[in-house]
């Protein structure tokens, strides 16, 4: 396996928030870099409310876990890689005890064919106003 790295940056996913690319490729190895539910071109979250302040009012767990789900596929796909590749999940959850229900539903419907590994934890805030982020590796073949 070669160890040469190459940097993914999707024309169609979200833009990164900081000074990363959307994924990088080692090898047949696909590493995602955090994935959350905003759209490419605003600042809007999906199911988020906020106020003048910037702070969040409300928030839809399930719309949120949706775009997230479409962002990763997405960037599967733009990188060469698809769904059905993911090996393994790591999601941050910034309420585990009101949205792990909705967020577990969701994950069951969307990963019922493929089944990586996963790990869930709670965080308590990522760096936009978001419920939700996944940090996916995947295959390429």
């Amino acid at each position: 396996m070669s160890n040469e790295s190459e940097r993914i940056d999707s024309a169609s996913a979200p833009e990164p928030v900081g000074a990363y690319p959307h994924a990088r490729r080692v090898g047949n190895l696909l590493f995602l870099s955090g994935v959350g539910p905003r759209r490419r071109g605003t600042k809007e979250i999906p199911g988020v409310t906020l106020d003048e302040a910037g702070r969040v009012v409300s928030y839809d767990i399930e719309a949120q876990c949706r775009s997230v789900f479409d962002n990763v596929r997405t960037i599967l796909e733009e990188s060469g890689s698809s769904w059905m590749n993911i090996v393994d999940v790591l999601v941050f959850l910034t309420n585990m005890r009101e949205d792990f229900e909705t967020y577990n539903r969701l994950y069951a419907e969307y990963f019922a064919d493929n089944q990586p590994t996963r790990t869930t934890i709670e965080i308590n805030c990522l760096p936009t106003p978001i419920a939700i982020e996944l940090k996916v590796v995947a295959v390429v073949e």
